[in-house]
């Protein structure tokens, strides 16, 4: 079985014209500065380092700013300091991040010859209100028409995407969902907005312009736009924003729904509707099988779903099975 991996290298800011009313890019991923390509390699190695040496692809992700938007030079330096990991076969793609108004056919013609291979959007919303209150500078239109250009040329499109913004509602945010599906969508991620130090953001929840969402909230919300692109093949690769230092200590961050577990967050609840379904009948005894890789998720974070199941039976017990696949489950009452 093909292990995935990817190298990520920041370039945070750089190329963007924008100050959208949520970014610091600094305080986000760590990075503030151009890194040198000293520090690019040494960073590359440093991953390859840790990955198998067979039955792996490797890929390369250019993250943390408007990567098409860097001057023109610089990204190509960036592009062709790469290159000889491709001729000796130890990376295999590119990723990079951008913005839906940062893309044309001359852009799209450079990356080609480069090696990349999914192109993703900092899209954000698919509502023009939300764009606007968010200080994006682009509408949706742009997203639609970008996206459109990306497919052509042959790239894998990616599509990120943020819930509680200005303006945000359930409904647009599920609309934006199905919006991205319809624009043919390889991979998504889900991040909910923080207030984060610093950002105009913060002025407006000081002077109680902007409340942000409740975890649980953003938690319920996600747990609907992931079914939304599951049910459309569309993979969802990162939920909740990864953590800085910042952060995840809480010097950066000063409201909002961050949680280290998102991802498991969500997944829990999912499988906490599924598991409603199990009745009590005459039994005390429960035992509850389920695929390997749903295993945590089907006992839920600190055991959410289990905890649950235990004011009905008197025990719980969940098995792996391997002939199990997705989130069916077999239930076993003694």
């Amino acid at each position: 079985m093909i292990k995935h991996y990817t190298i990520p290298v920041f370039i945070p800011e750089l190329g963007c014209p924008f100050r959208c009313i949520y970014c610091d890019q600094y305080k986000i991923s760590g990075k503030v500065q151009k890194p040198e390509d000293e520090e690019i390699i040494a960073e590359i190695e440093s991953h390859l380092n840790t990955f198998r040496k067979k039955n792996r692809r490797v890929e390369l992700g250019f993250f943390g700013g408007n990567f098409t938007g860097l001057p023109k030079e610089d990204m190509l330096h960036y592009l062709a300091l790469i290159q000889p990991y491709f001729k000796d076969g130890q990376i295999d793609a590119i990723r990079l991040s951008t913005r839906p108004d940062y893309i044309d056919r001359n852009i799209l013609d450079i990356l080609k010859r480069y090696h990349v291979e999914t192109v993703e959007l900092g899209a954000q919303s698919m509502d023009d209100e939300v764009l606007q209150l968010s200080g994006r500078g682009h509408t949706a239109e742009d997203t639609a028409k970008a996206s459109g250009m990306i497919r052509k040329h042959g790239f894998r499109l990616g599509l990120q995407m943020m819930t509680g913004l200005p303006g945000d509602t359930l409904v647009k945010s599920k609309n934006t969902a199905k919006a991205f599906a319809d624009l043919g969508a390889v991979d998504v991620r889900i991040y909910p907005a923080l207030v984060i130090r610093g950002t105009y953001l913060e002025t407006m929840y000081l002077e109680g312009a902007y409340r942000p969402q409740a975890l649980d909230e953003a938690v319920s919300w996600s747990k609907e736009l992931f079914l939304i692109f599951e049910n459309a093949g569309i993979r969802i690769i990162r939920m909740g924003l990864h953590p800085s230092e910042g952060i995840a200590g809480g010097e950066d961050l000063v409201a909002g729904p961050f949680h280290p577990s998102f991802r498991e967050l969500v997944l829990t609840d999912i499988w906490g509707e599924h598991l409603k379904n199990i009745s009590l009948g005459r039994s005390e005894k429960v035992s509850i099988s389920v695929s390997p890789s749903q295993f945590n998720y089907a006992i839920g974070y600190d055991a959410k779903n289990k905890k649950r199941l235990l004011k009905t039976f008197k025990y719980v017990t969940f098995l792996k099975d391997p002939g199990l696949s997705g989130r069916s489950y077999h239930v076993d009452y003694h």
